[in-house]
């Protein structure tokens, strides 16, 4: 029954008041105890991870921001198998009971953290028949309704009060709710709809404590739900008119708070009236989700829908209706967290809000990298700013920090310290330890809360420091001190991530007068925007001006998305948007393994090869909110492209955006996944995504390759090439051997270089047909690199003995070719060893049997190759000056009237006849080979040139060569000779005069060693012996006819007798 002897209002006021105050006195002491000094932490080490046990308790919330911004995560859960054997470690470092757990695959929807409300408060002191509240708003027609508030019930009484009541001409009863406290001490609640009454359910206990609550109703089938704290209470359908069609709610009524409306607006009655206390009543045109209603319930507003906002303007309040503006602690989420009990190796749940002891995991070679950072660490940038700001913070060691609420006033103090130290060393490079703790500082002012009624200004202020901190963290002279820690703060794009943090905490900055508030810094910039959906639909574009002049990066939302936002319903949105300029955020992305998109090559038709990928544009961002919940949505992107080395490399762009739950130990990677290029130019790429987050236009770098009908016919030429090259090699090799040419050192050079050229264009010729099996691939990739080898050492050395000629060298003949062999064939062999010994798995290439050219293997051929080209380059040099200045010496000699024509033609021939037959052997025709990546048509040039190398040795070793057709002249004439032996003389032959001179007492000279006229048919020339060293050897010509008193110095390695 309800009880006559009431307090006076005062005593609400006051039970109002006490219960506020009491919350936040509450509050603030957990705060404290959540900030605490002296946690002492437990480390454990396995052989994967370290954990790290906190024995302070903490709700989860906290503890979850503890380990986070420890640069750690909250402990996750351990799988079946390692349940108890992790139970059994945490028993023998004597931990004990629950400590919380991160689920593996959970997601907690709800607000982290109790809020602060200033909110109106209508105080009803007692019930009484003419304490009312009008609620000054049209409603339109409602086929589907919530209703919630917070209250306080009073508890004096157990008569029927009536929270709020709407009428409407057609029904005076159309949507009311009422409750009366029961015998068993619970608040029961009813709901009339079109007058109809539904049961009287219990939804709270009569506590006199606040209760939120929420009404929910639909006109099909008439369904109804009512919820209390967060978890619905009671529920049913069928609450419209019986056997008519249902009706929805009639608009333009009058909706009375705390009265029972007998009459449209009036005719109230006390024994019906509401006595006690409510605020933050909000009215929504559908039935909201227990999501939604979680969120109202935490003091956060669904704007979707929403057609009574609560405002002391939009209330008429009645003269003994007490009002009062007061700080309202808003309800904490009420979803219970996983809990691990050490003790039984089992799981269990508890309330978030409840304090427990954690565990933060750390995987250990972060742990390590964040050890050795604080060992090395010098501490100048955390001293200066602690001894700018008089007080401390950031604190020393990263280990030792405590979990911190900031306010928006500590926040700001802070970031304004820390970007004036940041300036001033602006030009020297951050250790790892200072950005680290930059870091940790950052995380805690982005989880700053921001309370009602604070200066906004400072709020805008606080993201402009924030920006210009993090765009000084990402100058260039950082990228390694970003790429260091990069283990510890999973990737770079960990700042990215606080930097969404922050811009959201910017959006109570829109008011309907200001809807766009842009921060930007140099490299970083950030907007928050408020659209309205209303009848004209534009695009909404972030366009950010970058350094480049008539250049800007834009992302925007089409104007046909925001036509179908529309038609779902919505009707207010929020839109957060970053940019991130090129940066030492860009280049840390193109330098981690993690960040590669994916590795297929181009296909061989395109004439391409895939090499890299890096990120060549800023990182632009994108995100519509509603009702703080994010919407999915398209967008398109246009950035620009700014990696300056690639200016001459073919690059393909690609649109990407970045995936934090792909590779999470790597703090995501790079995906492709709903985007694609819609348009691209050498300096830009327009992209379209079907979602938004972070985005930016990868470029594939590619070299060139050849179309697969170039690569054949290169292979055929190839082929050919080398088949008749070895057929002439082997040819010539015969040749030496079966004619009975004169042993020396030059013809014991030439048959090396012969045979090793032959045996590796044997190789090379077949070594296709070996890629299918990777053993005789394998061997045949090292006998390549063997044969290859020692036929560019054996044309060194016949470059070395093409400069003893030149230059005198006081070695005797036997040393000579000692040096030769080790040259010729110990310097291969070394070579060869030593590679496949340090680089036996990766030696291979993955298409063809040769050296990979994706490692450094391929310099072990192309270093030696180099140096011989780079030596022989210089004895070529020296051969022609010696050439030229002997021709000219010599033409004037013989011909000192001719002309100056006549002149520069000898000199001419002079230069080119040496080029000519040197140039093949002695390698330089390789020297092509350095260009064949600039167009396909040096590589034709390169291939003819070297796959017929062994013709040319076959032409110039053989064909012209005096001492090869001497010698088949001999045994011509012998074959003769003997043959007329038979008959009559065969002792003529024997005392032949010329053959004795030729092969017998005619030892080859030095002048016999050059370059002589095609037939030689002179006497042979008597030796002559250069006693002492009197440097270089003045030769008089390249086919002159000397007298045997003064005979001509050749210059070659072999003696031919013509070209």
């Amino acid at each position: 029954m309800f009880r006559r002897d009431l307090r006076p209002d005062s005593w609400f006021f006051s039970f109002l008041v006490g219960s506020l105050s009491r919350s936040l006195f509450a509050f603030a002491a957990l705060a404290r105890n959540q900030t605490s000094k002296g946690f002492a932490p437990v480390t454990i080490e396995t052989s994967r991870h370290m954990y790290e046990y906190v024995a302070t308790a903490l709700d989860w919330w906290h503890a979850d921001r503890y380990c986070e911004q420890h640069f750690a995560q909250l402990l996750v859960e351990p799988q079946g198998n390692e349940q108890a054997s992790f139970s059994k470690l945490l028993h023998s470092h004597h931990i004990r009971g629950s400590v919380w757990l991160n689920e593996r695959d959970g997601v907690l929807h709800k607000p982290k953290r109790r809020r602060n409300h200033i909110v109106p408060v209508l105080v009803f002191g007692h019930k009484t028949d003419t304490k009312y509240v009008k609620v000054l708003s049209d409603f339109p027609a409602l086929p589907a309704v919530t209703a919630c508030a917070h209250l306080q019930w009073d508890t004096r009484t157990q008569e029927i009060a009536t929270v709020f009541s709407y009428a409407v001409p057609a029904f005076i009863n159309e949507f009311q709710l009422r409750g009366f406290v029961d015998e068993e001490g619970f608040v029961r609640f009813a709901l009339i709809v079109h007058e109809h009454h539904s049961p009287y359910l219990p939804v709270f206990r009569a506590d006199g404590q606040w209760h939120h609550f929420c009404v929910t109703w639909q006109q099909e089938n008439g369904t109804w739900s009512i919820y209390a704290d967060g978890k619905r209470r009671a529920s049913a359908s069928g609450l419209c008119a019986v056997g008519s069609v249902p009706q929805a709610i009639y608009g333009q009524g009058t909706f009375i708070i705390g009265q029972d409306q007998d009459s449209l607006g009036g005719s109230f009655k006390e024994k019906e009236s509401f006595s006690g206390n409510i605020t933050d009543l909000h009215i929504w045109q559908k039935v909201l989700s227990v999501e939604q209603i979680e969120k109202v319930r935490s003091c956060w507003v669904v704007e979707q829908d929403l057609v009574f906002r609560w405002s002391s303007n939009t209330l008429e309040v009645e003269s003994t209706v007490q009002e009062v503006t007061a700080q309202f602690l808003c309800p904490g989420p009420v979803e219970e967290c996983r809990v691990f009990e050490v003790g039984s190796s089992g799981f269990s749940y508890a309330s978030c809000l409840q304090t427990l002891p954690f565990i933060c995991l750390y995987r250990k070679d972060a742990y390590w990298q964040l050890k050795k950072a604080h060992l090395e660490s010098s501490h100048s940038l955390v001293g200066r700013v602690n001894m700018l700001a008089e007080r401390t913070v950031i604190p020393e060691s990263i280990f030792t920090s405590d979990v911190q609420d900031m306010n928006l006033s500590v926040a700001l103090g802070a970031l304004d310290v820390l970007a004036t130290v940041l300036k001033e060393r602006e030009t020297s490079v951050l250790e790892s330890s200072d950005l680290l703790s930059v870091l940790q500082l950052l995380k805690q002012v982005s989880d700053v809360e921001v309370q009602e009624g604070e200066e906004l200004k400072m709020l805008e202020q606080l993201g402009q420091y924030y920006v210009e901190v993090t765009e000084l963290i990402l100058e260039e002279q950082n990228i390694e001190t970003w790429s260091s820690v990069s283990q510890v703060i999973r990737g770079p794009m960990a700042v990215v991530e606080l930097c969404d943090k922050m811009v959201s905490l910017l959006a109570p900055l829109l008011t309907a007068g200001r809807t766009k508030i842009m921060v930007q810094h140099g490299n970083v910039g950030m907007e928050v925007r408020k659209l309205e959906l209303g009848k004209q639909l534009t695009s909404e574009a972030y366009l950010v001006q970058t350094s480049e002049k008539d250049s800007h990066d834009l992302i925007e939302v089409p104007a046909e998305e925001m036509q179908r936002l529309k038609a779902r319903g919505l009707h207010k949105l929020v839109v957060k948007n970053m940019w991130f300029g090129y940066s030492s955020l860009q280049r840390c992305l193109s330098g981690t393994d993690n960040t590669v998109v994916f590795q297929d090559t181009a296909a061989s038709d395109g004439g391409q090869k895939y090499l890299s990928t890096v990120v060549g544009t800023a990182v632009i961002s994108a995100a519509l909110l509603s009702d703080y919940q994010e919407i999915s949505t398209s967008v398109r992107y246009h950035l620009q492209h700014h990696v300056q080395d690639l200016s001459n490399t073919p690059v393909g762009p690609i649109c990407a955006f970045w995936n934090f739950s792909l590779s999470p130990d790597a703090g995501g990677m790079w995906s492709t996944s709903g985007c694609s290029v819609v348009t691209s130019l050498p300096d830009s790429t327009a992209c379209f995504c079907n979602h938004t987050t972070n985005f930016a236009v990868l470029l594939q770098v590619y070299n060139m390759q050849r179309t697969t009908k170039e690569e054949l016919t290169l292979q055929t030429l190839t082929f050919i090439g080398c088949g008749v090259s070895f057929c002439a090699l082997i040819v010539t090799f015969i040749l030496f051997l079966a004619v009975g040419v004169p042993k020396s050192e030059r013809t014991t050079v030439h048959k090396n270089l012969i045979f090793a050229l032959a045996a590796a264009e044997a190789l090379l010729m077949f070594s296709e047909l070996a890629k299918t099996n990777q053993v005789v691939c394998f061997m045949i990739t090292a006998f390549l690199h063997l044969f290859f080898t020692a036929a560019f050492s054996w044309m060194l050395v016949e470059g070395l003995l093409l400069w003893s000629k030149v230059v005198a060298v006081n070695m005797s003949e036997d040393k000579r070719m000692k040096f030769y062999y080790v040259t010729g064939w110990g310097f291969p062999v070394v070579i060869v060893t030593v590679t496949l010994a340090t680089s036996f798995d990766k030696y291979v290439a993955d298409t063809h049997c040769w050296l990979n050219i994706q490692t450094n293997v391929i310099w072990a051929f192309v270093g030696p190759v180099l140096f011989i080209l780079a030596v022989n380059t210089f004895v070529l040099f020296r051969v022609v000056m010696v050439t030229v200045s002997s021709a000219r010496r010599r033409s004037k000699m013989l011909t000192p009237n001719s002309s100056l024509e006549n002149q520069i033609g000898i000199q001419i021939w002079a230069t080119a006849k040496p080029i000519l037959v040197l140039l093949p052997v002695l390698g330089l025709t390789w020297v092509c080979g350095v260009l064949v990546h600039l167009s396909v048509i040096w590589a034709y040039v390169f291939i003819v040139l070297n796959s017929l190398q062994g013709l040319y040795i076959f032409l110039v070793y053989a064909v012209y060569n005096s001492e090869v057709r001497n010698a088949i002249q001999r045994m011509k004439d012998k074959k003769k000779a003997l043959s007329f032996t038979n008959c009559s003389h065969p002792i003529n032959y024997l005392s032949s005069p010329r053959n004795t001179t030729s092969w017998e007492t005619g030892r080859p000279s030095v002048a016999e060693s050059a370059l002589s006229s095609p037939v030689q048919k002179d006497p042979p020339v008597k030796n002559i012996t250069n006693k002492g060293n009197f440097g270089a050897k003045i030769p008089m010509g390249i086919s002159s006819i000397m007298s045997p008193e003064r005979p001509a110095v050749e210059l070659t390695a072999f003696k031919s007798s013509g070209f």
